[in-house]
């Protein structure tokens, strides 16, 4: 699969996205990335997800909301074969923010089920855990994991080299 799009979210708590990053792969290459902080409702965040991306309230204070990223989203997903490491929790936190937003996940026309990285490389066994910074260092492909458009990044260039096997 040398066209598609590689997508990472970060949450701010359960499925209330904080950061998304976008990179769109055409003939093997990446041709254009996409980022952008994503005020949470509330701007609501719990310690945990904070230790873990470092995004806090006063990063997202003036960030748009999804419903103002979305059409940006939709641009860059729509009809695309879609991308993610942990593939169910990036379509569930995008579909779930879609339905409190009052949007149709059809919309995307996407696949219902996306590529994933992680599943591909735990069933490779090439990979010990699956996990995003160890399939990527193994591969030494840079990142910098819970940022958003570096795990997007990353994600993209993972399943370029998993395809190329």
């Amino acid at each position: 699969m040398k066209n598609f799009v590689a997508i990472d979210f970060e949450t701010a708590m359960a499925h209330h996205i904080c950061a998304v990053g976008i990179v769109a792969v055409e003939a093997g290459q990446i041709v254009d990335e996409y980022y952008t902080l994503v005020q949470p409702p509330d701007n609501a965040y719990s310690w945990f997800t904070v230790k873990v991306h470092g995004i806090r309230p006063e990063d997202t204070e003036h960030a748009p909301t999804f419903y103002q990223v979305y059409p940006e989203i939709k641009r860059r997903l729509w009809g695309q074969v879609v991308v993610a490491h942990n593939e169910s929790f990036d379509r569930r936190v995008l579909q779930q923010s879609m339905r409190d937003n009052m949007m149709d996940y059809s919309d995307l026309n996407i696949a219902d089920k996306w590529e994933c990285t992680m599943r591909a490389c735990r069933a490779s066994k090439r990979y010990p855990s699956g996990k995003l910074n160890e399939c990527c260092a193994l591969e030494g492909i840079a990142l910098k994991h819970h940022e958003a458009l570096s795990d997007a990044r990353g994600c993209a260039e993972l399943y370029l080299r998993l395809n190329a096997l």
